[in-house]
């Protein structure tokens, strides 16, 4: 008996996005640049002697040293401590609701480009609702109603993220599901999951992945902000945002309070974009097949 030979996800599709990362060199280095700031985060005892949470009333508000590399806050905490600290926590609640929005999103619009029909309208019309609202007003009214807590956070974040995945996916799985090797799965027998998971969402994965990339940077921007306004974390826990609020209060005093979490952010932001072009190069089929 012949088997049907069905076409599954590409194959060298490592190789392929390495020699067009040669191509984009500014990828290489948001890859970097991203590695550096997590190891940092996961590995920040290594990185300083203090506690982010340690208090010194005789030392507040010092200036950059050798002892105090960015100075210190307030309530004399060192600011280098309270960064890396605080990268964290900013890193864990963007990578985790953004992981969640993809994972969400991505099955919704999987469900609703296979199924079509009333499902499809229905789910695009819940998108389009929540795509009327700007992420971080929707994020904070959510945060606001349910409380500052980092399961809420991770929550709103991810709620006001979901839509972008779900057209994403969406729109190749209503171009896929015609393709002959799916019909040769249909007439075969298969679950619509199984076509769905192993046929279908390989050839899409990598499209989801560069919009996460990308959407990670809106994230930790989105968590910044509801702690700047006070809905994020709680003191005395470091966060970005969290530092950001409270060098402004001191901003005529302490500038250094405010502007380095700002360049933290602004670094890890950057770093992102850089690696989203580059992985968006290496899905593009014209650029693959220039490099």
């Amino acid at each position: 008996m012949t088997h049907a030979v069905l076409p599954g996800a590409p194959r060298g599709a490592l190789h392929a996005m390495i020699r067009v990362f040669n191509v984009n060199k500014t990828s290489w280095a948001g890859l970097v640049i991203l590695l550096a700031v997590i190891v940092i985060a996961v590995f920040a005892p290594l990185f300083t002697a203090h506690d982010p949470l340690a208090q010194d009333v005789t030392r507040q508000l010092s200036g950059p040293s050798m002892e105090h590399l960015f100075g210190t806050d307030e309530y004399g905490r060192d600011t280098w401590a309270r960064l890396i600290y605080g990268a964290r926590v900013s890193l864990a609640i963007g990578i985790a609701s953004t992981v969640i929005a993809m994972l969400v999103g991505s099955s919704i619009g999987l469900l609703a480009g296979w199924y079509g029909g009333r499902f499809d309208a229905v789910m695009m019309q819940v998108m389009d609702v929540l795509l009327a609202f700007p992420s971080l007003i929707l994020g904070l009214v959510i945060v606001a109603m349910l409380g500052a807590s980092t399961p809420n956070i991770v929550f709103a974040i991810a709620l006001t993220s979901i839509p972008p995945f779900a057209r994403i996916a969406r729109a190749p799985t209503i171009a896929l599901k015609e393709r002959e090797y799916v019909e040769a799965c249909r007439s075969l027998g298969y679950s619509d999951a199984r076509i769905l998971l192993v046929h279908i969402l390989p050839n899409i994965a990598a499209e989801i992945v560069v919009m996460g990339s990308l959407w990670l940077a809106n994230a930790i921007r989105t968590e910044a902000s509801l702690a700047f306004i006070g809905l994020g974390i709680k003191p005395p826990t470091p966060t970005w945002g969290g530092m950001i609020r409270s060098g402004f209060e001191n901003i005529l005093d302490s500038a250094w309070l405010a502007v380095v979490p700002s360049l933290a952010i602004l670094i890890v932001i950057f770093a992102l974009n850089l690696l989203g072009d580059g992985l968006r190069d290496a899905v593009d089929p014209k650029l693959k097949n220039e490099a």
